[in-house]
């Protein structure tokens, strides 16, 4: 497993996409209302990628089948990966996940944030608070000489404390000039087990956690990841540097206090 220890050069460049990537996720936060389709959302987030930000949004086109859009929004029941469309029209108590990744100078910027659509239901805010307190366990664990496997055990200990499930077979990644690279970030796992984070590694972590049983399933587009008992997942992601003495949230938004 072959992990790119990133260069001073490199680091400053998925600074540059990182930021840009969680200024789309703060852009587009007032347009996720009742009544707006996911595909109007994508072509928001897609029109300040590339013309405002003289970025390149890395999902479109992106893997077999190509992928057709340029964000991702995963509503309700959608684990991950689901496809903006025009007849996907959001509504009073939905919650959506829209996952955001831009390609600045060669480097990518990834990262997603949930959404309430109107009022949240009490069920769904506590699900959603909840996936976002196991990605900020998971975040406060990275720095040289944590393994992978303390960060998967803090994240899936404090999903299942709170009778919640972990998604298995959607995981974070190594990150940089390549979309996704090693290693892989498992979001369960056994403490002191997995590599160890050396300064200059680049990875997100990325819990996808359901409110009912883990499995998952693939639909016909071969993109979309549903829930199999169709309860309500949610995710949230960040793109992480390891720093000498830490970690360094490369995708940090201006309401994040890291």
């Amino acid at each position: 497993m072959s992990v790119t220890i990133k260069t001073a050069e490199e680091i400053e460049k998925m600074r540059v996409a990182g930021r840009l990537a969680a200024e789309v996720l703060e852009m587009i936060g007032e347009h996720v209302q009742p009544g707006v389709s996911t595909g109007e959302l994508d072509r928001i987030c897609h029109h300040h990628i590339v013309e405002v930000q003289g970025g390149i949004p890395a999902p479109l086109n992106y893997g077999n089948p190509p992928f057709p859009k340029s964000i991702c929004t995963s509503v309700n029941h959608v684990i991950c990966h689901g496809i903006p469309s025009d007849d996907k029209i959001l509504k009073k108590g939905d919650i959506v996940n829209i996952d955001v990744t831009v390609i600045k100078d060669g480097y990518h910027g990834d990262t997603s944030k949930m959404y309430f659509v109107g009022e949240p239901q009490p069920h769904l805010e506590r699900l959603v608070r909840i996936t976002q307190e196991c990605l900020y366990k998971g975040i406060e664990l990275v720095r040289p000489g944590t393994r992978l496997g303390d960060i998967g055990h803090v994240i899936q200990q404090h999903a299942e404390a709170n009778y919640y499930s972990i998604v298995r077979e959607y995981c974070g990644h190594g990150i940089g000039a390549v979309f996704h690279e090693e290693p892989q970030v498992l979001h369960y796992g056994r403490p002191g087990t997995g590599m160890e984070l050396k300064e200059g590694m680049t990875f997100t972590i990325e819990p996808m956690v359901n409110a009912g049983k883990p499995q998952s399933k693939l639909l016909g587009d071969q993109w979309t990841v549903v829930t199999r008992d169709r309860k309500a997942s949610a995710q949230w992601e960040h793109t992480l540097l390891v720093t000498a003495t830490g970690v360094e949230v490369l995708t940090r938004r201006q309401e994040e206090s890291f």
